[in-house]
């Protein structure tokens, strides 16, 4: 049986907008607001990594050493000439035996009860790969354990994570998407609603080998 196209209109005006559709314009604004804070971040990072360096007293051949990133590459960085991708960052974090994410401002909590809104979580975007890491965990003196967000673009990589100082844990929770991780040799693969936990001991890699970003929470256990 047809229908006229009033009837049609007025049983698709009923029904309104789908609820889908209001928590994609919502994802859509985090996105764009976690972008914006993104960029003031890596903004303002070479001047992070030049006051830590010099409140340590190291010179740039001394940090370019115990990171192994080059003395001309950090110089780039501390004077905003460059954006370093994820390993790199790490690498300099590890040179100045802090967090990525003391190292990339997060201000650690003045109380034993702590949050950490939405609005205030810091976010690094590799200029590279697009690569996504938010702080979701308000930063504890001493660490301990961390919780982060990964997004990462269809085809694209963390690029390889070097080993930690001392022995950290990973526990990763898919959220959408899938995920390889490559670890000692190894291709473990996990999609939404699945986990995967070990010890970093070699250099790893993940992965999104899929052609949607996949998006998953990573909490951070110090063991050293």
């Amino acid at each position: 049986m047809k229908t006229s196209p009033d009837l049609d209109r007025a049983s698709t005006a009923d029904i309104g907008p789908s609820p889908l559709s209001g928590e994609r314009i919502e994802h859509d604004r985090e996105a764009e607001s976690q972008a914006r804070l993104g960029e003031a971040v890596s903004k303002n990072l070479g001047g992070r990594v030049r006051d830590l360096r010099k409140k340590r007293g190291l010179t740039l051949n001394e940090l370019s050493e115990r990171s192994q990133v080059s003395r001309a590459f950090l110089s780039a960085i501390e004077r905003s000439a460059k954006s370093p991708t994820l390993p790199i960052i790490v690498r300099i974090a590890r040179g100045l035996n802090v967090s990525m994410s003391a190292l990339l401002g997060v201000e650690p909590a003045a109380s034993g009860v702590a949050s950490n809104r939405s609005t205030d979580q810091v976010t690094f975007r590799d200029p590279q790969s697009g690569f996504e890491r938010t702080v979701l965990s308000p930063s504890r003196e001493g660490g301990g354990v961390e919780i982060v967000k990964h997004c990462i673009p269809p085809g694209q990589s963390s690029g390889l994570l070097p080993v930690y100082p001392t022995a950290v844990e990973k526990h990763i929770l898919m959220q959408y998407g899938e995920l390889t991780a490559l670890i000692d040799g190894r291709e473990y693969k996990i999609s939404s609603g699945d986990t995967l936990s070990f010890t970093i001991e070699t250099p790893y890699r993940l992965c999104n080998e899929g052609s949607v970003p996949c998006v998953y929470i990573v909490v951070m256990v110090e063991r050293g």
